[in-house]
C-alpha cells in the first residue's frame, strides 16, 4: 500500500480472563489504529484464548512490543502474507426474483456457497473460506443486488512447516 501503510494480520495468545479484549483493542485505538477485523475464541488450552486482529498501518514492531507489555499476553505473532491459513465466514442476502433464482443458485455453486434461507425475493447464502474468495463471491453477486451482508472477524493460524529439500521437519517434544 502507499505511504508505508500495509495490511497486517496479528494473532495474540492471551490468558482467558475478563477485560483482556478491552485492554488490547483500546491499546490499538490509543495509537490511532483502526481495527478492520477482530476475532476472539478458545484454543486447545482451556485457560487461553486467541485473538486475531487485522489492521492497516506502518511497521508493527512497536505495537507488538506494547502487546507483550499487557499483563495477560502470552504470545504475539504477526503473520507475513501467505504464511498463515486465514478464514472468515459470511452471510449474504442477495436479491433473487423468480426469473433469476436458478441463475443465482448456479453462480453460488461455483463458490460452494450454501443457501441457508430462501425468501420471496431473496436468498441468503453462507460461505466460509479465504477472505479473497469471499470478496470474489460478492463481486459475482453484486449485479444481482446485495441486500444485506455480515462477516465474521478473520481467524488465522501460522502454516505448519512443510517438507523441504527432502527433509522432514523436526518433531519437538512438549
Amino acid at each position: 500500500m502507499a505511504n508505508g501503510i500495509t495490511h497486517h494480520v496479528i494473532t495474540v495468545l492471551v490468558e482467558d480472563k475478563p477485560g483482556v479484549l478491552a485492554r488490547i483493542s483500546s491499546m490499538f485505538a490509543r495509537r490511532g489504529f483502526n481495527i478492520h477485523s477482530l476475532a476472539v475464541g478458545p484454543t486447545a488450552d482451556p485457560y487461553l484464548s486467541r485473538m486475531t486482529v487485522v489492521v492497516d498501518g506502518p511497521e508493527m514492531e512497536q505495537i507488538i512490543k506494547q502487546l507483550y507489555k499487557l499483563v495477560n499476553t502470552v504470545k504475539v505473532t504477526e503473520h507475513p502474507p501467505g504464511e498463515a491459513v486465514e478464514r472468515e465466514i459470511m452471510l449474504a442476502r442477495i436479491n433473487a426474483d423468480a426469473k433469476r433464482r436458478s441463475e443465482i443458485l448456479d453462480a453460488a455453486r461455483i463458490f460452494d456457497a450454501t443457501a441457508v434461507d430462501v425468501g420471496k425475493s431473496t436468498i441468503t447464502f453462507e460461505l466460509s473460506g479465504d477472505p479473497t474468495r469471499l470478496s470474489d463471491f460478492l463481486e459475482l453477486m453484486r449485479p444481482y443486488g446485495i441486500v444485506d451482508l455480515v462477516k465474521s472477524g478473520r481467524i488465522a493460524l501460522a502454516r505448519d512447516p512443510k517438507i523441504r529439500n527432502g527433509n522432514r521437519p523436526e518433531l519437538r517434544s512438549a
